[in-house]
């Protein structure tokens, strides 16, 4: 039992005492349990539910393809409330009431930084699939860490290299102080200045702020040829509500957390049309070409995210998922290949956190077989016969680095036409530096 395990918080002892020894009710008895930490409520719940939905569904994929030989998967959420002092006491009760070996998420990147003393003493193993997730830059001998979507190097990379094929000559930047924009933000200006472009002075602000008025005049006075907003979509919506208002000064440049329909919803109808954002790609590898004299540009189909879509979408009710949720499914995925397949050869479960991360690097070796999602049962079969098998999953094929961190080759171009996101051609990510 995890009752008396180090970093609790004072007020989760009440929480511990009273629900050590009880078991959840809903959930299948003797399952191999995943935790995730998700918000259903406050400022980001517009996303919880959905990513919910595509672990569940995943559960489900997997559970019907065999689970842990005959063994079922299941998932146990907690809601974070879009806070870090509320989160910090779900995670933790995750940790040590919930008793996870497996932990997903959560999408705060404070949170997720918050834990890995937690993490690292209790050796699990912790599943990162978020945009703003914290990057993975060291080795551990305990506490498994991987991290699922593009970096803040990838995204800003990509931006670099369209302000650069739109003969932009500055940049400055409009972003959210928190870790994660403003690394974006960093990075986007960085990878300017590599490659021949003049950066302007950039502006931060807190989320929350009841005007945003002196922060964008602020931004658009230094009359840079693109400004990138780097924010969650409430926010940004009050922002370009605001710029909108005072007359619409310079070009945006959008952040890859705006690809949402929350930021459609809240700003005056067309004020973004023809302005190009950057998010992950969602075709995989084998799907892209490079095209262009210089390769600077490449040629992605989408017919295996748009498959996945149906699939979600049937599971559903015909709701869409989130780009997000196509990582979420594949972190559930790649836990439960993971674990098979250390069950197969051998392995005592629950496995420690750092040894399931080598075996999920191991699986996606380049070098191995390819297994779909789309057919997970003849994928668990060779598992269980001990066949190695990389992923090729709802939003990339899958390949770490030496931390845990998957590697990222296309970043998707978009723009907004008629108050609707359009894909346009991808870019790939082709800058040097830690990725």
């Amino acid at each position: 039992m995890r009752c008396t395990g180090t970093g609790l918080i004072v007020g989760l002892a009440s929480v511990l005492s009273a629900s050590c020894s009880e078991s959840a009710p809903g959930h299948p008895e003797g399952a191999v349990v995943l935790g995730a930490l998700l918000p259903f409520s406050g400022s980001e719940s517009a996303v919880g539910r959905n990513l919910e939905q595509a672990m569940l569904l995943a559960v489900d994929d997997v559970n019907a393809a065999g689970g842990l030989d005959g063994t079922p998967f299941d998932l146990r959420s907690r809601d974070s409330h879009s806070s870090f002092e509320r989160g910090l006491y779900q995670i933790l009760a995750l940790l040590y009431t919930d008793e996870v070996d497996y932990l997903i998420g959560p999408e705060e990147n404070d949170l997720a930084r918050e834990i890995a003393t937690d993490v690292k003493a209790l050796d699990v193993f912790h599943m990162l699939p978020g945009y703003a997730a914290p990057s993975i830059a060291r080795s551990e001998t305990r506490g498994g860490w991987m991290r699922l979507a593009p970096t803040p190097f990838d995204v800003g990379c990509a931006l670099a290299q369209i302000a650069v094929r739109g003969k932009v000559e500055s940049v400055n930047s409009l972003a959210a102080r928190d870790d994660y924009h403003v690394n974006v933000s960093s990075e986007f200006t960085t990878q300017f200045v590599a490659l021949g472009g003049r950066v302007l002075p950039s502006v931060t602000f807190a989320s929350g702020e009841p005007t945003y008025e002196t922060k964008i005049e602020s931004a658009f006075d230094a009359d840079a040829g693109r400004t990138l907003l780097a924010a969650y979509p409430a926010t940004a919506s009050t922002i370009v509500t605001e710029w909108t208002v005072s007359g619409r000064p310079g070009t945006w440049l959008l952040g890859p957390a705006l690809r949402s329909d929350v930021l459609l919803t809240n700003i005056p109808a067309g004020s973004l049309d023809t302005y190009l954002g950057i998010s992950p790609s969602l075709s995989l590898r084998s799907e892209c070409r490079m095209t262009g004299e210089a390769q600077e540009a490449a040629d992605c189909t989408t017919e295996n995210a748009a498959a996945f879509i149906g699939h979600f979408a049937r599971r559903w009710d015909g709701e869409a998922p989130l780009p997000a949720a196509h990582f979420y499914y594949d972190g559930v995925v790649l836990i439960a290949m993971g674990l098979v397949y250390a069950q197969a050869t051998g392995r005592e479960l629950p496995l420690p956190g750092h040894e399931l991360k080598q075996v999920i690097r191991e699986l996606n070796s380049p070098d191995n077989e390819v297994a779909s999602w789309r057919d997970l049962k003849s994928a668990m079969e060779k598992l269980r016969a001990g066949t190695r098998l990389r992923y090729a999953g709802a939003a990339a094929e899958y390949e770490f680095d030496g931390y845990g961190a998957n590697l990222h080759y296309f970043m998707q171009r978009w723009t907004i036409d008629h108050h609707a996101f359009a894909d346009l051609d991808s870019v790939p990510v082709t800058c040097r530096g830690p990725r």
